[in-house]
């Protein structure tokens, strides 16, 4: 006879005092990501991150088709009929920035769907977050990020140094 796997200690577990929101509806926002062929949810929530402010405004991801091999996906967007044309142009830098999500060369073609000049579908969830509170940064760990980014010459690596180090330095520690 055998016996049923108990199930693992991370799935009862309970953190004491509040839990972060994301940590309680991730795997809702996963399921209904790969309903939609998304393995990586962070394409969809984090959509202006991976492919710019401007080219978000224009576009919205949709779907990921795989095809029968499993390699070589289509990533559908959403894109205004207007503006269509200058995200056509921009599809090899898109589908790199896409593929730098999954780490490696997923998506393969993208394929653009025109919508109404209206926009898009009203009735579809909006995956822009919420804007950031306005922070007045510690002058004291703004120094040390500044000193860690210190012999970099190159001023958006720098600068990107920079504010990883003031997000390493100002996380909560638990």
């Amino acid at each position: 006879m055998s016996r049923k796997p108990l199930p693992s200690p991370s799935a009862d577990h309970r953190m004491r005092g509040f839990e972060p929101a994301f940590g309680l509806m991730k795997d809702a926002v996963r399921s209904a990501g790969e309903s939609r062929g998304f393995a990586v949810a962070r394409l969809l929530t984090h959509w202006a991150e991976t492919v710019g402010e401007e080219m978000a405004r224009k576009t919205r991801p949709v779907k990921i088709g795989y095809g029968k091999g499993g390699m070589g996906a289509t990533l559908t967007l959403l894109v205004r009929a207007a503006e269509a044309p200058m995200v056509q142009m921009a599809l090899p830098q898109l589908k790199d920035r896409v593929n730098a999500v999954y780490g490696y060369s997923a998506i393969s073609h993208i394929h653009l769907t025109q919508t109404a000049a209206t926009g898009f579908a009203e009735g579809q969830a909006e995956f822009t977050p919420a804007p950031k509170p306005a922070k007045h940064p510690d002058p004291a760990l703004t120094a040390q990020a500044q000193a860690v980014a210190e012999g970099v010459t190159d001023p958006s690596l720098r600068s990107a140094l920079e504010q990883l180090a003031q997000n390493i330095l100002t996380r909560p520690r638990n």
